[in-house]
């Protein structure tokens, strides 16, 4: 569905945007709210969702309104009784851990969580995702099927003894083979490592690879150093975001491969979870490989 587009008019200086969508739209101040909430309304092509945000005459407001509800105040999935998980998301299973494929747009944790589904698919109430996602990224999710499990566990992540490989697609041209991120996290060390593997002026395609796991660690090093990842509704809002990427209803980040070795057996654990659909869409759409 192609987006609506509205010009702010001099009798429309100095609106909210909540004011100026629900006007010209006829919509209720909820649904008009809603729509901020959603990460669908664009302002002279950025992404803008403060309802208190004041229009000038010669704005131009963009409704993406056919974009799918994706993520956080987003939209719940419509989940009434749990999320429908299949055999096919298992990608590792042993008696103590299992890794398994996580879709975007659904909680590592929690009600309507993988981690709910993958209880009731195996029948364990004890399984517990032992790290996290973000909602609306994809991939490689560790779980422990019972507490003694998790507690051994728990050191190879302080140790950062795990190994977890990321793909992800950026906006602009990223010139270096490889470089290693150090900026501090919240007044914490964190480092990142990079490897280019297909750029052009639009865009880039990164693996990535975590050496800490702070808080959205992957997004925010990348917003330092001026490549956000394409679909970022959160750190990359200070800048114009083009037509393309504006029907992109993600961040386009895929947690791809995770590795360690049993804390009790030493034997080696490896998964790999293939590059969904929409990221090879997306790919696609701007000319990587």
């Amino acid at each position: 569905m192609a987006p609506t587009q509205l010009k702010v008019r001099l009798s429309d200086h100095g609106a909210t945007l909540l004011a100026f969508l629900a006007a010209h739209q006829q919509l209720s101040n909820h649904k008009a709210k809603a729509l901020l909430d959603a990460r669908r309304i664009f302002v002279n092509g950025q992404r803008i969702w403060m309802a208190r945000h004041r229009l000038d005459p010669g704005d131009c407001v963009e409704i993406q309104e056919g974009l799918p509800a994706f993520g956080g105040a987003r939209g719940d999935q419509g989940f009434t009784n749990g999320p429908v998980v299949s055999r096919e998301a298992v990608l590792y299973e042993s008696s103590d851990y299992l890794i398994a494929n996580k879709p975007a747009g659904m909680l590592a944790n929690g009600p309507q969580s993988l981690e709910f589904g993958l209880r009731r698919l195996l029948g364990n109430p004890a399984l517990t995702a032992v790290h996290r996602l973000d909602r609306d990224t994809s991939g490689c999710l560790l779980f422990a099927q019972q507490a003694q499990a998790e507690a051994r566990i728990r050191p190879l992540f302080v140790q950062h003894r795990l190994r977890k490989m990321y793909h992800a697609i950026v906006n602009g041209f990223v010139p270096d083979p490889e470089q290693e991120i150090t900026h501090p996290i919240d007044h914490r060390s964190a480092r990142t490592l990079v490897r280019t593997l297909d750029a052009n002026k639009r865009a880039s395609h990164l693996w990535i690879e975590l050496e800490t796991g702070r808080t959205h660690q992957i997004r925010r090093h990348l917003v330092a150093i001026g490549h956000p990842l394409l679909g970022d509704q959160q750190y990359a809002t200070r800048r114009e975001v083009s037509p393309q990427e504006r029907t992109i209803r993600r961040q386009m980040l895929h947690a791809y491969e995770l590795a360690f070795r049993h804390p009790v057996t030493g034997k080696p654990v490896h998964a790999k979870a293939p590059l969904p659909n929409d990221f090879t869409a997306c790919l696609r759409k701007f000319g990587l490989s």
